[in-house]
């Protein structure tokens, strides 16, 4: 992916120009990419000119709160202020909806997204769009991330002209770490536009090192301690590859863990030999959340779907356990025995 198609570009062009309000959305709970994106977008649209909002349906974690910066005010988060949440996207002649297939994946926010008749832009990398619903879709999983993919794009557009040193500095920047987050670092996902992107800003003068040193290296103490007691007192390694660790909410609580604090942990038990894949279950009220990591040759995301409740990437996926659905008594001890159950059958029949 280095280049987009040149009639999408000025379709995309043409609604830009002629919108007054635009809204940018995202999936629930937004990552790197997520808010990468969304706020590449924003800095993009307002050195056009453009009236732009992200809407997001619940608060980014503090881990990536350098990313918003001087636009925190231009980010509007539904489970705070719903009603705001629903001006913008009632007052929007231009919709974006970022890294997520679906309306669903907005959570409280798809209803509105639904209802909403002004023009749809969707800008994605995962499997199985929802093409139907949007104006215009720039959708290709071949890539890393959602930030990389707009970074193509907006490469591409009229005034920039092919230059990454056109677009805004700090759109850039929030793209680039965006990138980063999605590929742990270029540790998955990565193809050659990936490098070549990150070539480019680099040649712009965007820093990488300080997007790197507030990306992994401000994390508060207690993240490392609930990393320790996971690896050493919870991680399960089975006979049969697979490898689970489950947060409970007493365990959240005991460790004051926010949103976005067991980001990457589920990646870590990859690096034993004998584990083809990885899961991490955090709990909620109604649920949990899990997060499927695979080497080449084991499907997440078929995993993901099959047994989860969800989908996403070949080897990055995730997905949901709802209690009282897929779990009858709602507990970590029988969450674990499903994991067990399902991910043996699953790679016992070759899936």
């Amino acid at each position: 992916m280095t280049s987009i198609e040149s009639g999408l570009i000025a379709s995309l062009s043409a609604l830009i120009s002629g919108a007054d309000n635009v809204a940018i959305t995202t999936h629930m709970h937004p990552d790197g990419d997520a808010l990468g994106s969304s706020l590449g977008l924003l800095r993009y649209l307002a050195a056009a000119g453009k009236n732009a909002l992200i809407v997001l349906n619940d608060r980014y974690p503090d881990s990536l709160a350098f990313l918003a910066g001087d636009d925190r005010d231009s980010i509007v988060i539904h489970e705070e202020n719903p009603e705001a949440a629903a001006s913008a996207i009632n007052s929007a002649d231009l919709l974006f909806c970022l890294d997520m297939s679906t309306f669903d994946r907005a959570e409280n926010l798809k209803d509105m997204l639904e209802r909403r008749s002004c023009t749809k832009v969707l800008v994605d990398h995962h499997l199985n769009p929802d093409s139907g619903r949007f104006s215009l879709v720039f959708s290709d999983t071949d890539i890393s991330s959602t930030s990389e993919l707009l970074y193509y794009i907006l490469k591409a557009m009229p005034g920039t002209d092919g230059d990454a040193g056109k677009l805004p500095k700090k759109g850039a920047e929030a793209l680039l770490a965006g990138m980063t987050t999605d590929t742990n670092n270029f540790s998955n996902s990565v193809y050659p536009s990936t490098f070549m992107m990150a070539s480019e800003l680099l040649a712009a003068g965007i820093d990488r090192d300080a997007i790197i040193a507030s990306l992994y290296t401000n994390y508060r103490e207690n993240r490392f301690r609930l990393m320790g007691r996971l690896l050493s007192e919870n991680m399960v390694v089975t006979d049969f590859g697979v490898a689970y660790m489950i947060v409970d909410r007493t365990m959240a609580g005991k460790y004051d863990i926010r949103e976005g604090e067991t980001e990457g942990f589920v990646n870590i038990p990859l690096g034993i030999d004998c584990v083809r894949m990885s899961l991490l279950l955090k709990e909620e009220e109604d649920r949990f959340r899990v997060s499927v990591r695979s080497k080449k040759g084991t499907s997440a995301n078929r995993c993901a779907a099959l047994y989860f409740n969800g989908g996403g990437h070949e080897l990055a996926s995730g997905g949901k356990l709802f209690k009282g659905k897929d779990l009858h008594e709602g507990t970590a001890a029988e969450a674990a025995r499903y994991i067990e159950a399902k991910t043996k059958e699953f790679l016992t029949d070759g899936k």
